[in-house]
């Protein structure tokens, strides 16, 4: 787990390494262990690294390949290497390092592109050929890893984090109003290849581009996920898919074990991450350390979940860690929270996830985490509603829609208002090949998109502010496959997540599965209140704010009125996204 960087040129200027430097030394919390540059001709990388596998030199980056003539950089943890190792040394390769940068930069010069067809991991990557000029970038197929880009005058430059970008310079930062639309939708996802910023762009999930050294490219998408079974999927029975479904459980956990340093996991006390820990325990892991983060009570409102976290730590004795943050510890660190962010995020569990990371990188440098289970098993509330629906683009817009476009076109002003992108967005995806029942259509949408910019996203970004690696077993490719399989009605059963409630059962005790799903806002987020409130309204009047021109006053006005009423259909504030949004862009383009 590491970060990324690089300068292309197409113009016959050498690379800024000046520039490289500083989008190094901005993604430094990435990697914190060691850095490096290579340049040569018109092409420069950069590299942070997190040492997690081969923990030697000999796995430093950027790695050059004098005799393939090939070079690598690369963010992300491949858990099948080992086995494509064999594979490769089979084929006559010889290693020099223990880890998987090596084995990716070989397995490239052995199948060509399709390499990554064999990967079982997270990743984003970029290799050159030393002799044609030619550079490929990929970025694993649910997104878990970042890529971002930005065309510049002669050139093309990449990072891991888009305040890198931001750091060398030469950026267009203009506001993209296709991805604006995307933000005040989709509580703040913005999907590929959009940003924000009109200049920065991100790599889409499960693709690669490949650039040519005049400066053409051409992007392959190498993984799309299809909800497609045959007969004996469809009859099988409920008992039968939690079996499969367990055993795949156990191979995602246990593959995302390797590596040359303890993993621990993150415990919420909730059943996916409690799971999590019941299969690294039954496969084997001695001293596991597992960590719960929990939040003040406020308004009757429950801050934490200490007590079924503690149920799961006792019945594998694992070495817990309970952390607990007041509120004014939170409210205090957030602008720190906000600075880590790659894109604004308006989750609540962004502050908490930030806190949870600092204090768990002090003893663990890897953990498994159980983002993605309620995507892909069919675990919030908007699926059921979505069962036979005669217009499931309508039914998905009215259910997980921030605000409509007659609302949006209330909010922004008017040089911003464009056309309804977030509706295009769910009609295309619904309406694309691969997936024909209305809760697959949106299942498949939530895993592919609103998870890899929303949780997913969050977690990288809070995780590797402290040199943190997360992996998220329930995005294992092959797992979400095996779910795409499995009807929708095993997955709706009890309440929603049901046949994965029931291979839970089989690892962990029935307490943790037995109850209401948690959830943890912070008051003064959700509610916009005392310091937090002051802090969005001084980003909202504020000089840039109105040179920006985003909003309409009249609108922001009405939120400021009464901050605390105007809450989304999933319950976000309203307020604290437009705020938020002013608030990063101070932060980070000024």
């Amino acid at each position: 787990m590491c970060g990324i960087a690089g300068e292309i040129r197409f113009d016959g200027v050498s690379p800024d390494l000046a520039a490289l430097a500083r989008m190094n030394a901005q993604q430094r919390r990435r990697g914190p262990d060691s850095g490096g540059v290579f340049a040569q001709g018109s092409q420069a990388w950069g590299h942070r690294r997190l040492k997690i596998m081969d923990l030697s030199e000999s796995a430093q980056q950027p790695m050059v390949d004098p005799e393939l003539g090939l070079g690598i950089v690369f963010n992300g943890a491949v858990y099948n290497h080992p086995e494509l190792r064999r594979e490769l040394e089979a084929k006559g390769y010889r290693f020099y390092s223990h880890g998987d940068t090596e084995v990716l930069l070989k397995a490239y010069h052995a199948w060509g592109e399709d390499f990554v067809q064999r990967l079982n991991g997270m990743f984003a990557f970029a290799i050159w050929e030393r002799d044609s000029g030619r550079v490929l970038l990929g970025r694993d197929r649910l997104g878990i890893k970042p890529l971002y880009y930005a065309e510049i005058e002669g050139g093309l430059r990449f990072a891991s984090a888009l305040p890198a970008l931001l750091a060398a310079g030469g950026v267009d930062t203009s506001i993209d109003p296709a991805a604006l639309n995307h933000y005040l939708s989709f509580h703040a996802v913005v999907p590929a290849p959009h940003t924000l910023l009109a200049g920065v762009r991100k790599l889409p999930p499960g693709t690669l581009m490949r650039i040519e050294p005049d400066g053409r490219r051409s992007e392959r998408r190498f993984w799309s996920l299809r909800y497609e079974r045959d007969a004996a999927d469809e009859t099988r029975s409920f008992e039968e898919w939690t079996e499969i479904l367990l055993d795949g459980l156990r191979g995602a956990v246990r593959r995302r074990l390797v590596a040359d340093v303890p993993v621990g996991a993150l415990l919420s006390g909730g059943v996916d991450s409690s799971l999590i820990v019941g299969l690294m325990a039954e496969a084997g892991v001695r001293d596991l350390r597992t960590y719960n983060v929990g939040f003040e009570d406020v308004g009757g409102e429950k801050g934490n979940e200490f007590e079924y976290a503690n149920i799961v730590a006792r019945e594998f004795g694992t070495v817990h860690e309970r952390i607990f943050v007041p509120e004014s510890e939170l409210l205090r660190r957030l602008p720190e929270a906000v600075e880590a962010m790659n894109e604004p995020m308006v989750s609540h569990d962004c502050i908490g996830f930030y806190l949870l990371s600092e204090a768990v990188s002090r003893h663990s440098k890897v953990v498994q985490s159980g983002q993605g289970a309620d995507e892909v098993f069919g675990g919030y509330h908007w699926y059921p509603k979505l069962a036979g629906s005669a217009d499931p683009v309508a039914d998905y817009l009215a259910a997980f829609r921030d605000r409509d476009f007659e609302e949006y076109a209330r909010v922004v002003a008017p040089p911003w208002l464009g056309v309804d992108a977030s509706a295009a967005y769910v009609a295309a995806s619904f309406n694309a090949p691969g997936a024909d029942d209305p809760v697959e259509k949106a299942l498949r949408l939530d895993t592919t998109v609103m998870l890899v910019d929303d949780p997913v996203k969050r977690v990288d970004n809070m995780t590797m502010a402290f040199g943190l690696e997360a992996r998220v077993p329930f995005l294992d490719h092959e797992l979400v496959e095996l779910a795409a399989r499995i009807p929708a009605r095993h997955k709706l059963a009890h309440g929603g997540k049901g046949v994965l409630k029931e291979a839970a059962r089989k690892v962990i005790p029935g307490a943790v599965i037995d109850r209401p799903k948690g959830y943890f806002p912070v008051p003064a987020l959700k509610y916009l209140q005392g310091p937090v409130l002051e802090r969005v309204r001084d980003a909202l009047s504020s000089r840039s704010a109105r040179e920006r021109g985003l909003f309409r006053q009249d609108y922001v006005d009405m939120l400021l009125a009464e901050p605390g009423k105007h809450i989304t259909p999933l319950r976000g504030s309203k307020l604290w996204q437009l705020g938020l949004l002013e608030w990063w862009l101070q932060t980070h383009v000024g």
